[in-house]
């Protein structure tokens, strides 16, 4: 994996979620959820990044992202009847923060994360290539390293509780909840096959 560095102007479209030095997060899917679909989401030092609450009787597969004070950040909604796989994430207000496309392949997992960038403007598309055989995945910028996302395997609450744990190392100056987004979309593709 290459190095992860700082991107200038800073990457999302929201930047108060954004560290000036890389970051791992870790994603718990917790064990008894009604949803099914309901991660904590921590610094590997333990500190709270955000919450996603999936709506157990949502037609959308919606999912809401929750700072640490409870209030929403977006939603996360599946659309459906569209050609390829696609996630919107809406403010609380409902305007559209990013799209998440997955793109047809045979054997490899691959999507995109368009939004408009909040530092500067421009329209940004981000490239999500992987494997689910092992659930990784590479996020990257016109060739440069955004984030890498791999799954815990074999712990038990995966064997017991069949519920999946992720480390994702995020660059400097990216926006973290759009990239944990990112995960909980790719682990609700790998979950429906």
């Amino acid at each position: 994996m290459a190095p992860l560095t700082a991107f200038n102007p800073a990457l999302g479209p929201s930047l108060s979620q954004c560290h000036p030095e890389p970051v791992t997060l870790h994603m718990k899917e917790k064990a008894f959820s009604l949803s099914g679909e309901d991660f904590t989401v921590k610094t590997v030092g333990g500190v709270e990044v955000c919450k996603c609450k999936g709506k157990l009787l949502s037609l959308s597969d919606k999912k809401a992202f929750t700072d640490i004070q409870g209030h929403e950040i977006f939603a996360l909604k599946n659309k459906h009847f569209t050609i390829h796989k696609t996630f919107h994430a809406e403010s609380p207000k409902g305007h559209e923060l990013f799209v998440i496309t997955k793109k047809f392949t045979v054997l490899a997992n691959e999507s995109t994360v368009t939004f408009k960038n909040e530092s500067d403007g421009r329209h940004v598309e981000l490239d999500v290539r992987g494997t689910w055989y092992d659930r990784s995945a590479s996020v990257t910028f016109g060739g440069e390293p955004v984030a890498h996302i791999s799954r815990s395997i074999f712990n038990m609450r995966e064997i017991f509780a069949d519920k999946d744990t992720y480390f994702v190392t995020v660059a400097p100056m990216v926006d973290l909840t759009m990239i944990a987004a990112l995960c909980v979309s790719l682990d609700e593709e790998e979950e429906k096959k």
